[in-house]
């Protein structure tokens, strides 16, 4: 599956490792992710692709306008 913009992710590696985030951009060979809580819209993480796994699922990145909307929409993928 190919990593773009509102692609749900799983970190593979590091601190986030096993939890799930929505793409903000994808460019090179990184991509800025974001979960609302701990990363926010804000201030997204900056992971290379080969730290990511991506799932089937892609968001409508207009619909995630807060961070609140973020955690509400990745909520059934870390079992929140």
């Amino acid at each position: 599956m190919e990593i773009v913009k509102g692609c749900v992710v799983k970190a593979k590696a590091g601190r986030d490792k096993e939890r799930f985030f929505v793409v903000l951009e994808a460019d090179g060979s990184y991509a800025k992710i974001c979960d609302g809580k701990r990363r926010t819209l804000e201030k997204p993480k900056r992971k290379k692709y080969k730290h990511l796994s991506a799932t089937k699922s892609i968001l409508d990145i207009g619909s995630l306008n807060s961070n609140k909307a973020v955690r509400k929409a990745l909520s059934s993928f870390n079992g929140n």
